[in-house]
């Protein structure tokens, strides 16, 4: 166990970050993880189904990526929308930074944005002279990594093909891999976290136990509920739905259908509830993403994994490869 941020760091040729996802979303490569004899195998997405029995359960998460990312009329600014404070009222993060300080006005669609506030965190307190459809017209909110702005083949392919329930700023990026075609032949249920842009904010302790997580909007249906209790293997797509899982409350042993609020950090050592295996991308350095698969596997087998994928050339990050944990 380590607490040290800096035994979660490695370094990764900035060639392996997938900027584009690859023409079919099944066609990414899968590394597979078999804690238990600490081995590592090299397979494809759609062999998925071969590690799985029936009485399997995949849990998924199915937020819909919302397009919040807009830009002044003058194209100086960008803004990323994050939540509503009130009538004509908004939390943004701002880029550059450096020009929006407080009191500064700018246009969005021909309306007046004045910055009211600048939060401890950075996010500015936005007021606009009237009430507009700020996801109007809006772009996909692409990660930092990725190095470019938005295009429409990010319209369909930055979204999970099962996105319901609209709320997150960033794609449950393990659910990218899968098409309807396979989820009708896997058993599986949806819980719901809009992922916030916390899943990119990076951890400044060097004792990552002093680290705070934002917290993020979950909720998880009757039929859930029900469903994952009943399941014989529990597996979880994506440290979104881990975070869920780890975070639900339960009565009487069960899960409960339950709407609530998460600021869960999950790292090494972590005693996990319901979560009996892992889909998950391969994840930043130093990110409290990493942090979770290396609770959930052990940080010296996910850093060998790690370092087998560097050598391999898997694509890394949300429009890289995947890795199954079991």
């Amino acid at each position: 166990m380590s607490s040290r941020l800096s035994d979660y760091d490695y370094p990764l040729p900035r060639e392996l970050i997938a900027s584009r996802p690859l023409p079919q979303r099944d066609d990414s490569r899968m590394m597979v993880l078999h804690r238990e004899t600490q081995t590592i195998e090299h397979r494809q997405f759609r062999d998925l189904k071969s590690f799985l029995t029936p009485d399997d359960l995949l849990v998924l998460n199915d937020t819909r990526v919302l397009p919040a990312r807009k830009f002044s009329d003058d194209r100086a600014i960008e803004f990323l929308f994050l939540e509503k404070l009130g009538p004509a009222r908004w939390r943004c993060l701002v880029k550059p930074g450096r020009k929006m300080r407080g009191g500064t006005v700018k246009e969005i669609d021909g309306v007046t944005a004045r910055v009211e506030e600048i939060a401890a965190d950075g996010a500015r307190i936005i007021a606009l002279d009237s009430d507009i459809d700020v996801y109007a017209g809006g772009s996909m909110p692409l990660p930092p990594y990725i190095r470019r702005l938005s295009d429409a083949e990010d319209e369909t392919r930055y979204q999970t093909v099962f996105a319901q329930k609209p709320g997150a700023v960033a794609a449950p990026t393990a659910g990218l891999h899968f098409t309807l075609e396979m989820l009708r032949e896997i058993p599986h249920t949806f819980v719901t976290l809009d992922v916030g842009p916390g899943t990119f904010r990076p951890v400044l302790t060097n004792n990552i136990g002093e680290h705070r997580m934002h917290a993020e909007q979950f909720a998880i249906s009757k039929e859930a509920a029900e469903t994952i209790d009943k399941a014989r293997r529990v597996i979880a797509v994506g440290t979104t739905t881990v975070r869920v899982l780890e975070s639900a409350k339960r009565r009487d042993g069960k899960l409960v259908s339950q709407n609530g609020s998460t600021d869960i950090f999950i790292y090494p050592p972590f005693d996990f509830q319901v979560t009996e295996a892992l889909l998950t991308n391969f994840h930043l350095p130093r990110s409290t993403l990493l942090m979770l698969a290396s609770a959930f596997a052990g940080r010296e087998f996910v850093f060998r994994a790690y370092a087998e994928a560097i050598r391999q050339r898997y694509r890394f990050y949300s429009y890289g490869d995947c890795m199954l944990i079991l």
